[in-house]
């Protein structure tokens, strides 16, 4: 009997050139790692420095992140998101988070495009994301039926 000879690869269910790069535009950073900087300068033939310069900027004074740009779609993205293609400009010099997202076999933006898609019948119906970030308090709640871990929004002040 022989080896069975298998691919390594997890099958995926999403097709990154049929989206409009939601996770180009919705997330206001994309970390830069020092792995990714010598990346990106042995790309653009420049110092890691000099790529640091040009191409990132400091998030919060603790975290290196890509810079944006306007986009006619999502209204801001990374720099390097191709607004004919929608696809990445530098995509072999790509940060590591671009390389591993989304890190699994299926992509929420992608699963959503889909579906509103086959449900107006329509192609190019582009649904809009935001993502809204909120502190939560983590409560225990007990009842005759037992307990439950629940996360409750935090108020606003107003």
């Amino acid at each position: 009997m022989g080896k069975k000879i298998t691919d390594e690869q997890k099958r995926v269910f999403f097709d990154c050139s049929k989206c409009p790069a939601y996770c180009c535009g919705l997330y206001e950073r994309i970390q830069v790692t020092k792995r990714d900087l010598n990346r990106l300068a042995k790309h653009f033939g420049v110092t890691p420095e000099k790529a640091a310069k040009r191409y990132t900027k400091m998030w919060d004074g603790k975290e290196r992140v890509l810079k944006r740009t306007p986009d006619p779609i999502l209204g801001e993205a990374c720099q390097f998101l191709d607004h004919e293609t929608r696809g990445c400009s530098i995509y072999h010099a790509r940060p590591e988070v671009c390389r591993t997202y989304p890190d699994r076999p299926r992509c929420v933006y992608y699963d959503v495009l889909k579906f509103e898609r086959q449900q107006q019948a329509d192609e190019t119906v582009l649904p809009l994301f935001q993502i809204t970030f909120r502190e939560v308090e983590k409560k225990v709640v007990t009842d005759e039926h037992g307990s439950e871990k629940i996360w409750e929004w935090k108020q606003e002040k107003k």
